[in-house]
């Protein structure tokens, strides 16, 4: 059998990454659930006693970003000096500006839109150029990669027994890491997890490692997953006190492969948070997503990458690619003709397909923006599978009649 392993990695809610992007599409939210066509760019920089919000904003309504800065922080846990970080005494700066008009002509009025030969779903253009990819396979029910489903599920756990108290000396930064061993590309065994997490001063080492084996590791890692072989590594360094924006300088959008598909599927390097959906680099990304769950989902193979490409101000995507690696059922140029035939990829047909001028984007700021079926996310919904179904019965009798 061919064997290999593949890692994973996820953050809490408290990572200081994570409060950036929590911070960043929750200012998204409170202005698109006023102002649904605002545009939005909001990044956000926090370090000790500092969170600093910049970016270029348009919109009709008013948001007290302030208050959305500290009830955030407050949420995710920082909420008292020996932490490191106070959601109430912190400083909040900000810089924001409108939308450059430059790039405002192109989304307002696309290409095809200024050439007069658009339909009503080519008046948005692309809010820039660059490539997205989606990914989805059969090695989860969330049709996630193992080793990131199961980080997400360590990260998630971690901060739930902190907030319910069940290990009172935790604090809210924490990351987790899965090693998965695979035979003939299905996950067999975890080889490796480390968990480090931010905890009190007066907290023992050797306790920390018994709770964090038995209350968080133990209830969400599948038994038949680890053996004698499995190898715990918890807080490495021996300890995690100093943590949040006091140990780590945070910014939005440094966590993308935590987001999306922990390095099993490409990343075009553009971030999702605190983007309004008219950037395709969160709108065509979900898409792609949506595409390829579906996709594999309905059989057609096993694991399926999504590219598309966009050229800024225009709405027709400059490329799509289909990338089955091997486990396709027909080929990828049947695959890319069927997406053609059954996904609008152009931005407005994606804002409208998916729902997207709504406050949908703070709860996908922690713990991954796909998989996730705690949320009802519609990029995440399998309402195309028994289409995608008939159209390979379609395509396999195709080449069937072809080869005969």
């Amino acid at each position: 059998m061919a064997t290999h392993v593949f890692t994973s990695e996820s953050v809490t809610e408290g990572h200081p990454d994570k409060m950036c992007d929590q911070i960043s599409d929750a200012i998204l939210d409170s202005i698109i659930a006023k102002d649904p066509d605002a545009r939005v760019a909001c990044e956000t920089l926090t370090t000790t006693g500092i969170v600093f919000v910049a970016g270029e904003i348009t919109t009709k309504c008013y948001v007290d970003i302030e208050e959305i800065v500290r009830s955030t922080i407050r949420e995710i846990g920082y909420d008292r000096a020996k932490y490191g970080f106070d959601c109430d005494t912190c400083a909040v700066l900000t810089s924001i500006k409108a939308q450059s008009p430059d790039i405002a002509m192109g989304v307002d009025a696309a290409l095809e839109a200024r050439d007069g030969q658009a339909d009503e779903d080519e008046s948005t253009g692309a809010g820039d150029q660059g490539m997205m990819f989606g990914y989805a396979c059969d090695e989860t029910e969330e049709f996630l990669p193992m080793p990131i489903f199961l980080a997400h599920q360590l990260s998630r756990r971690l901060a739930w027994v902190r907030k319910n108290g069940i290990v009172p000396y935790l604090r809210p930064d924490g990351k987790t890491q899965v090693t998965v061993e695979y035979e003939d590309d299905v996950p067999k065994a975890i080889k490796a997890i480390v968990v480090s997490a931010q905890h009190g001063p007066s907290a023992e080492h050797d306790a920390i490692e018994r709770d964090i084996i038995e209350k968080v590791i133990f209830p969400v890692i599948p038994k038949e997953l680890l053996d004698v072989g499995t190898k715990y590594y918890i807080n490495p360094t021996g300890r995690f006190v100093i943590g949040g924006p006091q140990g780590d300088c945070g910014l939005t959008g440094r966590k993308i492969i935590v987001d999306t598909y922990g390095g099993s599927g490409r990343h075009g390097g553009g971030c999702f948070s605190g983007k309004d959906p008219t950037k395709v680099d969160r709108s065509a990304s979900y898409m792609a997503r949506y595409i390829a769950k579906n996709i594999v989902a309905a059989g057609i193979a096993k694991k399926c990458e999504i590219e598309v490409s966009y050229a800024i101000g225009v709405a027709r995507p400059l490329s799509i690619f289909a990338n089955t690696f091997g486990t396709g059922r027909i080929s990828e140029k049947a695959i890319e003709k069927i997406i053609v035939e059954h996904f609008d990829m152009r931005p407005a047909s994606i804002i409208k397909h998916l729902d997207l001028k709504r406050p949908i984007y703070r709860q996908t700021a922690a713990y991954g923006h796909f998989g996730r079926k705690d949320l009802d996310l519609p990029w995440e919904r399998l309402d195309k599978v028994e289409e995608l179904k008939a159209s390979l019965e379609d395509a396999v009798r195709g080449t069937d009649s072809s080869q005969s």
